[in-house]
């Protein structure tokens, strides 16, 4: 069901009122578990990736409306990801009265603890590696490595030129490569 029904037939339904919700159950039927994963690639956290998606998801339903089709519905959709994950962490952060490094730290310290993490050795370096990468590293890395997202699209998502996205994304893999060779 989840490639069958297309972003046009979603976007008719929801401009109708009377098949608003049936439209909004099929874009979570098509979307969400890439929204869940979107947003866990940068929150780490298995229970704030819930709370975040669930953000995404309330966004979604308030401003599909205006979704005006400069861009296909799923990168307006990876960009409210990536800007409700981004705002979550802030928060988080001030909450915890962490920063930087230290929430880095408390990150990976939580995620070893979780039982959805990974148990693999490799993937906990992976993970270890990327989140210790500058924030716009780290995410341009998350989307272009896991979402195989064209420079384009992600240009759409991040509000950044495709050469600014190249670089970053060419410097994270090289800190990457770095991390795992010394761990």
């Amino acid at each position: 069901m989840k490639n069958t029904v297309t972003e046009e037939y979603i976007l008719e339904l929801f401009s109708n009122e009377k098949t608003k919700e049936k439209a909004f159950q099929l874009l979570m039927d098509k979307y969400q578990i890439d929204i869940y994963y979107g947003v866990r690639r940068v929150v780490i956290l298995h229970e704030d990736a819930n709370d975040v998606t669930q953000n995404v998801l309330i966004k979604i339903w308030r401003h599909l409306d205006k979704f005006r089709g400069d861009s296909s519905l799923k990168t307006w959709i990876s960009k409210i990801c990536v800007n409700e994950a981004l705002t979550f962490i802030e928060k988080k952060k001030k909450l915890l009265n962490l920063y930087d490094q230290d929430y880095i730290d408390y990150s990976l310290r939580e995620a070893g603890e979780e039982k959805y993490y990974s148990s693999d050795k490799i993937q906990q370096l992976l993970q270890e590696a990327i989140l210790r990468l500058p924030e716009k590293q780290r995410i341009v890395f998350t989307i272009r490595y896991y979402e195989g997202l064209p420079y384009e699209e992600m240009s759409k998502i991040l509000d950044t030129s495709v050469g600014a996205l190249k670089a970053s994304y060419h410097f994270a893999v090289k800190k990457i490569e770095e991390f795992l060779s010394r761990h």
